[in-house]
């Protein structure tokens, strides 16, 4: 069914993204015959999300400053550039890998457009390694909001496509 997004198992080399990731999940989205690459996916869930999404991330931006929490793609410069706030670190039409590395985890988001001519589908994975006991704390707390916000940025690629 083309726009319904569901929880499935992650296909994706985990020890080559990130090695040691504690947490691991992905969510896909039937496109139909949409004609969109990893980029435009990974950049209409990014910056063409629900608005409370945005709200969310300044929310977290705000609480976790005192902390020195990176709050956007601080440091080293990214291969492929930003999209948002996440750094593009390798990218295919097909395969988009995002993401950094801070002082409480280090993260990866990977977008993958796959299917065939006539059922295409995008699939989101979310890889975390935790570094300390902050990193796991955070992790803990956003776990949740992490669910419901992949979810609804996900549902925004089929909708821009309408």
């Amino acid at each position: 069914m083309t726009g319904s997004v569901r929880e499935v198992p992650p296909e994706v080399d985990a020890g080559t993204l990130l090695a040691g990731a504690q947490f691991i999940d992905a969510f896909r989205v039937e496109i139909g015959t949409t004609p969109v690459n990893a980029r435009e996916a990974c950049t209409r869930m990014v910056l063409h999300g629900p608005r409370w999404v945005d709200a969310l991330t300044r929310l977290r931006n705000i609480l976790v400053t005192p902390f020195g929490l990176k709050t956007s793609g601080e440091g080293a410069p990214a291969p492929g550039g930003l999209i948002g706030l996440f750094p593009v670190l390798s990218e295919t039409p097909e395969r988009l890998v995002a993401g950094f590395d801070d002082s409480h985890l280090d993260f990866r988001i990977v977008v993958n457009v796959a299917g065939d001519a006539t059922l295409r589908h995008v699939t989101l994975t979310t890889l975390v390694r935790t570094n300390n006991l902050l990193g796991r704390t955070y992790l803990a707390l956003i776990t949740p909001f992490h669910k419901l916000v992949a979810r609804s940025m996900m549902g925004r690629i089929v909708e821009r496509a309408r």
